[in-house]
């Protein structure tokens, strides 16, 4: 009965690990994006974005406890499973670090930020130059 235990924790220790590999990504492309939601209350039906309909409806603190992002990279989950979801997303060329919560989709197989995450993780001005930077992500626990 112990190796059947064994065997048993193994493959779970292996579950968790492949799970929380699959969440992270590195050398994305990520963009900027003009979302202001500053300027329309921090309300996703304004803004018109994709989780808006799970989502619309969640406290203002909630909405705007962290910037937001377009997420449409393949290490994670998709459509309304990523709705609300928070990424740790690091800038690959200068270390800078910013978390910023899923509130949309995007076509262009990365990270649509939006503007102030992305001016936060752009500190060399490279980002803009190029009009993208190189980011790794892993999804962490939103702290709500």
């Amino acid at each position: 009965m112990g190796r059947f235990k064994a065997c048993v924790t193994l493959l779970v220790s292996l579950q968790l690990v492949a799970s929380a590999y699959a969440e992270s990504a590195s050398n994305v492309r990520a963009t900027y994006h003009f979302y202001h939601p500053e300027q329309i209350g921090w309300d996703l039906m304004k803004a018109s974005v994709f989780c808006s309909t799970w989502d619309a409806n969640k406290p203002l603190a909630w909405r705007q406890k962290y910037g937001w992002t377009a997420f449409c990279h393949s290490a994670g989950p998709t459509g309304q499973a990523a709705c609300g979801k928070c990424l740790k997303v690091t800038n690959t060329g200068t270390g800078a670090q910013a978390t910023a919560r899923i509130v949309d989709q995007c076509s262009n197989g990365g990270l649509d930020l939006d503007e102030a995450v992305f001016k936060q993780l752009d500190t060399d001005g490279r980002g803009y130059a190029q009009g993208h930077l190189m980011v790794n992500y892993r999804f962490v626990d939103c702290q709500d």
